[in-house]
Formats: structure tokens, C-alpha cells, sequence
């Protein structure tokens, strides 16, 4: 399916870069970091460090004013829409050229989903485990799409990495799963990890279509468009299904505003990064979110981080570690090559 239409011509990260002869390269093109390298940093300090606050900041929007997800998604959809001024400015069309407007919108509609289970799900979920969750889902479900849609073959070293990571789920996810009959916050709380899940999975499907996606100012319609079109699915069914509040102190606004503003820098630095590394990497790199969401979890929100939730964190990321410093090395070793 992937071959068959001519905007996913997904490129092939399997196959080294052109060897080069580094005594033939000038001193300030070879200390150059590669397009992997900056995409996996502008990861890191764009995209996961931000977004590692989004989480506890939702949390706490909810416990001030108890202001419902669908209302915390429209607001943060909000600050998408001035991005068409933008687009105005450059003379671009606001959805995309005609061709891949179709495409445009379904990754819009993936990230839209894929946020609107993360806003759900953290406010039964501890912050935390809502990431650690959500990323470990969508690292595995991008290798596993890139081996079904793309063909790529996985090291020993990226299997290994992604069992960890499995292991590293269970481990979280394990001891809620085992009261299930107990009470109904339990149940809550086992849909509030299926919705995790299903946010990263719809998370990594979205980078997928992002990948195919070539034309200009792809970046700007894309954020625009996550707006739009955040607003029009969840606008009727906030009215339908959720309960509007507004909220009348100043934390409560801080926290929209905070969360508003980080979670489009995030936005913006994931979709960049991921035209320059491969989606698994990336939100591997992402990571760094969960560490910051644990703090927050434990020195902010006062909220108990049990032994299990460090120990599938830290087995997760050592996982993580693994297949980022194996790709990264490869990588270099074919530039020396």
C-alpha cells in the first residue's frame, strides 16, 4: 500500500549513507552533526522536555476546576489557528495543495486522536505512567510499522530494545491490571490505560503519514490543520458529552496558557524532527518527557510514584538507550566508511 501511492515513497533508513572520505571533507563539514543528529536533538530539547509538562500541568487544570478534556483540547487547538496568518503571509493554500490535502488532514486527525487520549487518560492515570505509557506504545508501534510498511529489517540490538520496552510497559501497567474486579476507580483507571495506548498508537501513525508529506510550508499547514480540525470534532462532541466549565481562578488559566504554548512548541519540533530521523527514534528520544513528568509527579503534584513505575521507567529507558545509541553509531560508522 505504502508503494502504490506516490506521496508515501517513505525513504529507506536501512541503507547507509554514501560513504565519504573524511580527509576529503573540510574540518567544519566533518565536526557538522548529520541531519539524524540534529533531528534527534531538536527531539529532545523541543519536543520532550516541553511536552514532559503538559502532562502534570492538564492534571492539575483538572483537579483546580475540574475542566473537562475535550474543553482542555479545544483551548490548546486554539493557539494552533494563528498559524494561518502565517500562511497568508507566504501565499500558501491554508489546508495544502489539493493532491495531499487528503493526507494532510489524516495526520491531523491521528494527532488529534492521539491528544485527546492523553488529556483523558491522565486525569485517572498519574502523569507519569500517562507518558511513560504513551511513548513506550508509539516507539514500539513505529519500529513495527516501518518493518510492515517500509520493509526495514531490525538489529538484534532495536529487538532487544523493544522487548525492553514491552517489559518495561507490563511492569507499569501490571499491578492496576490486577484489580480490575475491586472498585470502579480501578476500571477507570484500566481505561485510562487503554486510551494511553491507543494515543501513542494513533501517535505513531500520524509521524507515518507525516513522513510522506513533501510540499511547501508543510510544517505550517500541518500545525494549522491540527487546529482546525481539533476544533471541528471536538467542539460538538464537548457539548454533547462533556459538561462546559470556566474556570474562575488564575491557575487554572495558567495551566491552559502553559499547556497552549508548550505542547505547540512540542508540536512543532516533533514534526520537524521526524523528517530528519526515523519515527521510532524520535519518540524514543522523547522520552526525556517521561523523566520530567515523573518529577513533576512526585514534587509538584505530591502524587506517590511506586517502586514498579520507576523500575518499568528506567527499563524502558535503558531500553530506549539502546536502540538510540546503536543507530547513532551505525550511523557514524558508515560516515567514516
Amino acid at each position: 500500500m505504502a508503494g502504490c501511492h506516490p506521496y508515501f515513497n517513505l525513504p529507506d533508513f536501512t541503507q547507509p549513507s554514501p560513504p565519504s572520505t573524511p580527509s576529503s571533507l573540510p574540518s567544519h563539514q566533518r565536526c557538522r552533526p548529520s541531519d539524524v543528529t540534529k533531528g534527534l536533538l531538536v527531539a529532545l530539547l523541543g519536543g520532550g522536555l516541553p511536552a514532559g509538562f503538559v502532562g502534570p500541568f492538564s492534571r492539575m487544570a483538572y483537579q483546580a476546576s475540574h475542566l473537562p478534556s475535550l474543553e482542555l483540547l479545544i483551548c490548546r487547538c486554539l493557539f494552533h489557528l494563528p498559524i494561518a496568518l502565517l500562511l497568508k503571509l507566504r501565499g500558501d493554500p491554508l489546508l495544502g495543495p489539493p493532491d495531499v490535502r487528503g493526507w494532510a488532514c489524516l495526520h491531523a486527525l491521528f494527532n488529534v486522536l492521539s491528544i485527546g487520549c492523553a488529556y483523558s487518560a491522565v486525569q485517572v492515570v498519574p502523569a507519569g505512567n500517562d507518558a511513560t505509557v504513551r511513548k513506550g506504545s508509539s516507539t514500539v508501534c513505529s519500529a513495527l510499522l516501518a518493518l510492515c510498511l517500509e520493509s526495514q529489517r531490525l538489529s538484534g540490538y532495536d529487538w532487544c530494545g523493544l522487548l525492553g520496552s514491552t517489559l518495561g510497559l507490563i511492569i507499569i501497567v501490571g499491578p492496576g491490571l490486577g484489580t480490575l474486579q475491586e472498585g470502579t476507580t480501578d476500571l477507570y483507571t484500566d481505561l485510562g490505560y487503554v486510551l494511553t495506548f491507543l494515543g501513542g498508537l494513533a501517535l505513531s501513525l500520524g509521524l507515518l503519514v507525516y513522513r510522506s508529506l513533501d510540499f511547501p510550508s508543510c510544517l505550517l499547514t500541518v500545525a494549522f490543520l491540527f487546529g482546525l480540525v481539533g476544533l471541528v470534532g471536538s467542539v460538538p462532541g464537548f457539548f454533547l458529552l462533556q459538561t462546559p466549565v470556566l474556570p474562575n481562578d488564575p491557575l487554572s488559566w495558567s495551566c491552559v496558557g502553559a499547556v497552549g504554548i508548550l505542547a505547540l512548541v512540542s508540536f512543532v519540533c516533533v514534526s520537524y524532527a521526524v523528517t530528519k530521523a526515523h519515527p521510532a527514534l524520535v519518540c524514543a528520544v522523547l522520552y526525556s518527557e517521561v523523566v520530567v513528568a515523573l518529577m513533576l509527579q512526585y514534587y509538584v503534584l505530591y502524587e506517590t510514584v511506586a517502586p514498579s513505575d520507576i523500575m518499568g521507567a528506567g527499563i524502558v529507558l535503558g531500553s530506549i538507550a539502546i536502540i538510540t545509541t546503536q543507530n547513532l553509531s551505525g550511523e557514524r560508522e558508515g560516515q567514516v566508511e
